[in-house]
């Protein structure tokens, strides 16, 4: 899971220790190295989910990291793209990877806390990965609040959701056990560091999604195939601004 180029042991645990926002200034010049990026195929997977929705002119990447997301909608907007993150480390490893990346659609970064987004309704697409661990569960609300306003009416936000990890299997208990030792930490430790994987569950999601004023529907991922009892291993969400 990890490359010799990424993240050692130590410099997770300064990351861990440090705030959230200081955490991601220090790991991103070797994020793309690490299991934390969201891997090429999901990314394909989810574009071919998404493609069909279009044409879409403006496209914006929610928490965009080193931008992983942002080169999905260069592929999917046609006018310009914008990438948002509140981590001045990360945006400086995004704007590196595509200095020399000819438009369009254009290219942008933007420092600002996704809690409270500086655009008018200018985008018809917003997409997410592999961010949303990072608010609470009473968060949401406020963030999906956000995205629903930075949409042109018909504009959609969408992003991937795996299956849920069987209860009682490895995965299960990994993923429960990284929460229970963040939680104690968060509660011994300031600043904290919020990252937890079980605080996003779909039917949770969607209501507050609803709530917002989305309209909200799920499609199979197909791309990354089916769990042995037939259900997708990843959805993605689609959720429309009416």
């Amino acid at each position: 899971m990890f490359r010799p180029e990424g993240p050692t042991l130590l410099e997770l645990t300064v990351q861990a220790m440090s705030s959230t926002e200081r955490g991601y200034d220090l790991l991103a010049p070797k994020f793309d190295h690490s299991p934390f990026r969201t891997p090429d195929r999901v990314l394909d997977a989810f574009a071919a989910v998404v493609a069909p929705l279009g044409p879409f002119a403006s496209g914006l990447d929610v928490c965009t990291g080193t931008g992983a997301g942002a080169g999905v909608l260069r592929g999917l907007c046609t006018e310009r793209v914008v990438g948002v993150d509140f981590s001045a480390g990360m945006l400086a490893e995004a704007r590196g990877a595509y200095a020399q990346a000819a438009g369009p659609p254009s290219v942008r970064w933007v420092r600002a806390d996704t809690l409270a987004l500086p655009f008018a309704p200018a985008f018809d697409l917003a997409v997410s990965f592999g961010a949303f661990g990072h608010f609470l569960p009473a968060e949401r609300p406020a963030l999906f609040a956000e995205v629903f306003r930075s949409l042109r009416p018909g504009g959609y936000f969408a992003f991937p959701v795996p299956a849920p990890a069987r209860v009682g299997s490895r995965g299960y208990w990994a993923l429960w056990g990284f929460d229970a030792v963040m939680r104690v930490r968060n509660a011994l430790w300031r600043p904290r560091f919020v990252m937890y994987y079980r605080t996003f569950r779909l039917p949770d999601v969607r209501a507050d999604l609803e709530r917002a004023g989305f309209a909200v529907e799920t499609v199979a991922m197909a791309e990354l195939g089916r769990r042995p009892d037939g259900s997708p291993r990843a959805r993605a969400v689609l959720a429309r601004r009416p």
